[in-house]
């Protein structure tokens, strides 16, 4: 599995001083997406609606509004 390219702006474009170390989605090589966030299973956890649940293997990650607005038109409707 690789990184094929960035969906949306680099953080740079999205204000990050550093353009280093922000939110980021990428598609990958299996057609699956990666993302970069925050960390925040602990807080939201107990919030998931009663249909929704996690595997201990996967994380609740909390990313920025506008990372996913400017990232809306490069995902792809199939």
């Amino acid at each position: 599995m690789k990184i094929v390219r960035r969906i949306g702006v680099p953080p740079s474009a999205r204000g990050s001083a550093s353009g280093a170390n922000c939110p980021d989605v990428f598609e990958l090589s299996d057609g699956n997406f990666a993302v970069i966030g925050t960390e925040a299973t602990d807080a939201l956890e107990g919030e998931l609606p009663a249909d929704a649940a996690r595997a201990d293997y996967e994380r609740i990650v909390v990313v920025s509004r506008e990372t996913l607005v400017r990232a809306k038109a490069d995902i792809p409707d199939v």
